[in-house]
């Protein structure tokens, strides 16, 4: 089969590998259909490494994808050859602490698709994964859409995280595809009003679209004052989607007494910063996202409604073997470019 190989920093390649096989009973064969490029992939793609996550290359990412299962193992019972499918790009081992207690996104021995030292992505003509990774999708749902399912269920976990009560103000600070996903997380769950910023004005008049009540960029406007003069006493709950210690100082302004900062986006950096005075005088709670966790399913009974506008986030498709152009496209937020999606 076909497979894009990460070579070196900002290289790529087509290569031609063996197909995956069915090893366990309970493995699913895919044919792989569409890919998205994340955030976290072009972290890689630029930097080669995530924190202490470094790629040994070669290395094929990809982990938001979606296909049609044409082999199962003898004992599947959820998904058939033919059906469409989500692949939920964790796989926890089931066995130790964390999982047992219901943290399968923290598990000790996760394997994530497209992680360095954990699993190859699925950039690749075909796919095995584990039955409960396979998640039938219904047939007004797209591959788009099911792939999409990946960064929109960790929108859907961070909301669920920020436990916010019906009718919150919500802040969301940086709106590429995850932050996106937060706001339609937040709106399906009774955000009141949603303040968005971010840097690129394209992404901003999005946000507008998408249903926020007010965006600005952070470059150009003074976000903190524009959003209090609208909400005097702060937000409820302040989303950092973008990994920018500027865009923390602005949740801190922004947080109400009592309020919560929900940190979603990934750093290049290694500490954060905060105001101990700041966020000890208002008891701003911080939270971090680690993924998601029980919610892909949700989220594709969210897509199922049709409500989401989510078919808007594909900004730019490719054929395969233009993969390097789509992580150059999105490496330099070329075109406005939200999505990228890669078909196989």
């Amino acid at each position: 089969m076909r497979s894009i190989l990460l070579t070196g920093i900002k290289k790529m390649d087509v290569f031609t590998v063996p197909d995956p096989i069915i090893v366990n009973d309970t493995d699913v064969k895919i044919k792989m259909k569409v890919v998205g490029v994340c955030g976290s992939d072009i972290h890689y793609f630029i930097n080669g490494k995530i924190g202490n996550q470094v790629v040994d290359f070669p290395f094929t990412l990809g982990h938001e994808g979606a296909g049609e299962v044409v082999e199962t193992g003898t004992a599947v019972t959820r998904v058939r050859p033919g059906d469409r499918i989500a692949i939920e790009p964790a796989v926890p081992c089931q066995e130790c602490e964390q999982c047992l207690s219901g943290r399968e996104n923290t598990c000790h021995r996760l394997r994530f698709l497209g992680c360095p030292g954990q699993a190859e992505g699925c950039l690749s003509e075909y796919l095995v994964m584990p039955e409960s990774c396979c998640f039938p999708v219904p047939r007004q749902v797209s591959y788009d859409e099911a792939a999409i399912s990946e960064p929109l269920a960790i929108g859907v976990y961070s909301v669920k995280q920020a436990l916010a009560e019906k009718k919150f103000k919500t802040g969301i600070l940086g709106f590429g595809p995850i932050g996106m996903s937060v706001m339609i997380a937040a709106l399906d769950r009774g955000a009141d009003k949603v303040y968005v910023t971010d840097k690129i004005d394209a992404r901003s008049a999005r946000a507008i679209g998408t249903g926020a009540a007010w965006s600005g960029n952070p470059d150009k406007d003074d976000v903190v004052g524009e959003i209090l003069r609208r909400e005097p006493y702060g937000l409820n709950v302040i989303f950092e989607c973008c990994g920018s210690q500027e865009a923390m100082d602005q949740a801190v302004d922004l947080a109400r007494p009592g309020g919560k900062i929900i940190i979603v986006g990934i750093p290049e950096f290694d500490n954060w910063s905060f105001s101990a005075d700041k966020i000890r005088r208002k008891e701003i709670s911080l939270i971090n996202i680690r993924r998601q966790n029980h919610a892909l399913q949700e989220t594709l009974e969210i897509l199922n409604s049709g409500k989401t506008g989510i078919k808007s986030m594909v900004t730019h498709r490719f054929p395969f073997e233009k993969t390097l152009d789509a992580f150059n496209l999105v490496a330099g937020y070329k075109d406005g470019v939200m999505k990228a999606m890669i078909d196989i």
